[in-house]
């Protein structure tokens, strides 16, 4: 499989108006940025810690609905050598919580000819169902390799044995959601998953790093080849992190902790200069980071044509 036919429109289906692939060379190894889709939730779930004329004013700045807003959905694909690596697998279909400009992720894979049974390894930022959801939708277990690859930490698995939404601040409806998504999940991917500790290397320039925080096995990916570097953050960061990294996002489950993660990602990627990409900030969340006074500030790359 290659990616080189990612630069070309699809051959089939209608045409999106809004792009939804965007595709990044680091070194030899080919990422490919891919929008799942969004998912609209309450905007007090971007720092329910801070005062709400705080995070109005922040909405106000960045010309955004002070009610609710869209928050991205970003996966990555990557191919290094011989391996083809799916990092998250977004939200699939919950008919429960009515999202449906969300889990588009299969159908944009088939847009961009990537057949899902060339997916050798899949790597699992976290297991919330906005990363583990498209691996859930009906038929795709089917077409996935038999010797198929989920790496994911084991703290993380762990976790979702008794999970503790005691510091989390959701809608209702998705505690629930969340602890279905992940039983389902360990149930039917039992038999492919390869746990590790605090990191791994899954491929040539492509390494997995827990960092807690987000949920305890939270973890990173980093991809390097050459003097190139880029960083899929899954859920470390958000849009608001850069200028206030001390608010709590609504679904962290143990802010304080995420919190610091944040902060330390954040001060890394910008000593470094590496490419930063992440779950939830705005397609295609390709840029880096700078530092700007006590906190940060989001420098987005000139798209690549």
């Amino acid at each position: 499989m290659s990616l080189d036919n990612t630069l070309h429109p699809a051959k089939s289906g209608r045409e999106e108006l809004v792009p939804s692939r965007y595709a990044v060379r680091i070194g030899e190894i080919d990422v490919l940025v891919i929008s799942d889709g969004v998912l609209p939730l309450p905007t007090a779930m971007l720092g329910h810690n801070a005062k709400p004329a705080d995070r109005a004013a922040w909405l106000g700045d960045m010309f955004l609905p002070q009610d609710a807003f869209d928050w991205a959905l970003n996966v990555v694909v990557v191919r290094s050598g011989d391996q083809t690596i799916l990092i998250d697998a977004g939200l699939g279909l919950d008919p429960d919580l009515n999202l449906p400009r969300a889990g588009q992720l299969i159908r944009r894979l088939e847009a961009v000819g990537i057949d899902l049974g060339s997916v050798t390894d899949v790597v699992l930022t976290h297991m919330h169902m906005d990363h583990v959801g498209g691996l859930l939708v009906d038929g795709v277990k089917e077409r996935l390799r038999p010797d198929l690859r989920i790496h994911v930490a084991a703290a993380e698995v762990k976790f979702w044995e008794e999970p503790d939404f005691s510091h989390v601040s959701m809608p209702p409806g998705f505690p629930d959601a969340l602890r279905a998504a992940a039983k389902k999940f360990r149930k039917e991917y039992e038999s492919h998953l390869r746990l590790f500790d605090d990191e791994y290397k899954v491929a040539p320039g492509v390494v997995v790093s827990r960092t807690g925080g987000h949920t305890p096995g939270h973890s990173v990916v980093r991809v390097a080849s050459g003097k190139d570097r880029l960083m899929f953050a899954g859920d470390a960061v958000f849009a608001v992190g850069f200028e206030h990294p001390d608010w709590f996002n609504g679904f962290e489950h143990d802010p304080e902790e995420a919190a610091r993660v944040r902060v330390r990602l954040l001060r890394e990627l910008a000593e470094t200069g590496e490419l930063l990409v992440a779950t939830h900030m705005p397609f295609p969340s390709v840029g880096h980071v700078a530092v700007d006074g006590d906190a940060f500030r989001w420098v987005p790359v000139f798209w690549d044509y």
